[in-house]
């Protein structure tokens, strides 16, 4: 059956920012709270666009939400060029002040992201208080695609996709102890002594990445007697004293009760990865954040590479 064919004149240009939220979230729901509106108006737009189109752009599932159709996804690709475009055009047409404004969303590891990218972006933030910014320090992979962010800090460089990246820094972990843990227990003089001691690491097959299976590839046989998906919960369960645990330099460091343990013998280099979508890396406030970020973090090599426990900030 012949399809209808749709004028310019008959489409609702807005109901595609609708149906960009409802395609990155596959839930109505989220959507609305996203774009602050209510359920039924969701799902109204889409219905308006889908008539206009004369085509359907989603199966609805109960399991899987709003899944899109072959012509939802052509139409995802063009209606998120429109968005880029539109972005682009303020940008110029707008003075140098309302340029320098707007809303820009960070994704990045759990421990870097809460306790080295926040305490820059407070400042960051200072210094350009027209630019709002979300951090979403999570465990786990966030996906550009879905535009859950736009710019990512991840442990892994993206093997394919419209992305712009670059190596952001290399990072040291190492192995860490209280001083009430190590007088309590067999002492360490070798790698060989940590047969006998106790180890706080990642659930194996929920962690994200392969990267942070840092016990098993540096201490094979090593027992680890509790286990969490969170870095921030392992360095935590290190400061009450009864369990050593590998930790990244920036995060151990920070706190004066948690001492390396054989540092010659047990180091860990890794790197951090910065991107974000091809059609975003041109505008202004992802440029301002972007070099930021690599600004602090070359000032701050220091304190990744566990050489000093101070954390610097840009003037």
């Amino acid at each position: 059956m012949q399809k209808n064919i749709t004028s310019l004149g008959s489409l609702n240009w807005d109901d595609l920012k609708f149906f960009l939220e409802v395609a990155r979230t596959r839930k109505a729901s989220t959507a609305a709270k996203r774009l602050a509106v209510d359920y039924t108006t969701v799902s109204r737009r889409i219905s308006s666009l889908e008539a206009s189109l004369g085509t359907l752009l989603f199966e609805k599932s109960r399991t899987s939400g709003f899944v899109l159709t072959a012509e939802g996804q052509r139409l995802l690709g063009y209606a998120e060029s429109i968005e880029s475009t539109l972005h682009m055009a303020c940008e110029q047409v707008s003075g140098s002040g309302v340029a320098l404004s707007g809303h820009v969303r960070m994704g990045c590891t759990e421990g870097f992201g809460s306790f080295f990218i926040t305490p820059q972006l407070s400042h960051f933030v200072d210094a350009y208080p027209a630019i709002s910014v979300d951090i979403l320090p999570l465990p786990h992979f966030i996906s550009l695609s879905k535009r859950e962010a736009d710019i990512v800090i991840a442990l892994e460089r993206p093997e394919h996709g419209p992305y712009v990246c670059c190596k952001l820094c290399d990072y040291r972990l190492q192995l860490y102890a209280t001083q009430d843990y190590l007088d309590k227990h067999p002492p360490i003089r070798r790698p060989a002594d940590l047969g006998k001691h106790q180890f706080i690491s990642y659930v194996d097959d929920l962690a994200f990445s392969s990267e942070l299976l840092y016990l098993a590839n540096v201490l094979p046989g090593a027992s680890a007697n509790l286990r969490s998906t969170s870095v921030i919960a392992q360095f935590v369960a290190a400061q009450q004293g009864r369990s050593l645990a590998i930790l990244p330099c920036f995060l151990a460091a920070q706190d004066p009760r948690l001492l390396p343990v054989l540092p010659q013998e047990i180091t860990i280099t890794r790197q951090f990865w910065m991107y974000c979508r091809e059609d975003l890396r041109k505008l202004k406030r992802i440029t301002l954040l972007w070099d930021y970020i690599r600004a602090v973090t070359e000032q701050n090599q220091a304190l990744l590479m566990g050489e000093s426990r101070e954390m610097l900030f840009a003037d």
